[in-house]
């Protein structure tokens, strides 16, 4: 057997763990803006259902935070292992932007998380508050900085490339690259739509299970709420991001489209198998004119093909065609179950509708799922470059690091975080399972839940 080529190891490692990653970010950033609503509802109305809610889903928060923390640790040493020559190339662009992340958003974060957890007994309710809004600001702040670096990889501006490495021209082009804000939009809504889908299907859980408190029912009339605003936005905003992809990475929305020749009256296919050494794609079911009409808004627009460049500047094609049809095709279901939500709220039937409830149960781990589907199409179209049309993969890798220490270091990773998730959830599946405490089942009043610590959880059965 041929030996593993370390550049192909190294992009493994970094795709899983980042993947292993952005799954506990994707639901730190929706809970915390969801937590700042349920403190920000019981401080105006007073009514103890959203408190409840708070402590109980602050748990949750803390949990996939310290998780994000911890997973997130290793992404930055990888660039110094296996990707020392990105980090030498990009490092007065990406060294900057990430600097400030730090200094700014996970300060902030740090900094206001202990009176947030803990403070309920300590500090005022309006400082508490602030406390919660201001982790929640530094959560979207946090991603404003890794979207900005991100995107400027994806679509680079306001640097030029002087004696071997890139030097900053205008930082604003840097921050403010033409595809961060779609991109930014269109990652932090994926993060509240992921979150509401979560909340959403547990809530939907404990109504199932016999819930009769109305503590679940708040829960879930709010994340069908935001499921029936942020899905049909999410769509919005994806096609708005694919369009704006089309101006500046043509080839890979050739990738997402499965699409070969560079001509009209293109196809939207439904399901294709694209054949990258053939280059071509068998078993074809499209809707005549589709992409055509998707990314021209004419039937007979032009659609690039792949075959406009060598085969050398191709992504791997089938990897940014499934992800991309998995993501779409989940985001149009989650605009179904918030239609479906409306039509059932319409008829005063929200909490009586089993199979829509069931529904909600099922999809509680597809925001997840079309995350990374949506991430898979970002960073796998980006091949075969770093920097977009600047900077090969190739030439971004460590010199001197031995595919074996690579493969070596990716199976610890899969053991630890293997065991890492598998705590994870079975934490938070106790979590799930002990519910939030309700007055009327645990002898407590209102005001001593006011007091009590966000760590004590008492079994709502």
């Amino acid at each position: 057997m041929p030996p593993i080529d370390p550049e192909i190891l190294g992009r493994l490692q970094f795709a899983f763990t980042v993947s292993f990653h952005i799954l506990f970010p994707t639901l730190t950033i929706g809970l915390a803006g969801y937590l700042t609503f349920l403190e920000w509802r019981w401080l105006r109305t007073r009514d103890d259902t959203f408190l409840r809610l708070y402590k109980f889903w602050v748990k949750i928060f803390a949990l996939a935070f310290g998780m994000g923390v911890v997973s997130g640790l290793v992404l930055s040493y990888q660039f110094g292992t296996n990707w020392s020559e990105f980090s030498r190339i990009t490092g007065p662009v990406l060294g900057p932007l990430l600097g400030f992340e730090v200094l700014t958003a996970f300060f902030l974060e740090a900094g206001f998380l202990g009176i947030m957890l803990f403070g309920w007994d300590k500090v005022g309710e309006k400082l508490h508050f602030l406390a919660t809004s201001l982790v929640a600001f530094g959560t979207a702040l946090s991603a404003f900085w890794i979207l900005s670096a991100n995107s400027w990889m994806q679509t680079p501006a306001g640097a030029s490339i002087v004696d071997g490495h890139f030097v900053v021209d205008d930082w604003l082009a840097v921050i403010f690259n033409p595809s961060f804000v779609y991109r930014f939009l269109h990652m932090t809504t994926a993060s509240y739509l992921t979150t509401s889908l979560v909340i959403s299907g547990i809530s939907a859980f404990y109504i199932l299970r016999g819930d009769t408190t109305g503590t679940a029912r708040r829960a879930f009339s709010i994340a069908m709420w935001g499921v029936l605003v942020l899905a049909p936005l999410q769509v919005l905003l994806g096609d708005q991001h694919g369009l704006n992809t089309l101006e500046h990475q043509p080839i890979k929305v050739a990738a997402m489209e499965g699409n070969w020749n560079t001509e009209s009256n293109v196809p939207l296919l439904l399901f294709a198998i694209p054949d990258q050494a053939e280059e071509t794609n068998h078993l074809e079911v499209g809707i005549p004119n589709g992409a055509s009409l998707i990314l021209r808004h004419s039937a007979d627009g032009v659609v690039p093909g792949l075959k406009e460049v060598p085969k050398a500047d191709r992504p791997p094609v089938g990897i940014v065609f499934w992800s991309f049809r998995l993501m779409v095709g989940l985001g149009f279901l989650f605009v179904a179950l918030g239609l479906w939500g409306l039509w059932a709220r319409w008829r005063g039937r929200l909490y009586d509708t089993r199979p829509l409830k069931w529904l909600a149960v099922a999809l509680t781990p597809t925001g997840f799922v079309a995350t990374l589907a949506g991430w898979f199409v970002t960073e796998v179209g980006r091949q075969p470059y770093t920097v977009y049309g600047l900077l090969r993969t190739a030439d971004s890798t460590s010199p001197s690091v031995a595919a074996s220490a690579i493969a070596t270091t990716l199976t610890i990773f899969l053991i630890v975080y293997g065991g890492l998730f598998g705590a994870f959830l079975y934490y938070l599946g106790k979590l799930i399972r002990q519910g939030p405490s309700e007055p009327e089942t645990t002898g407590e009043t209102p005001e001593a839940m006011r007091g009590a610590r966000p760590g004590l959880v008492v079994p709502a059965e």
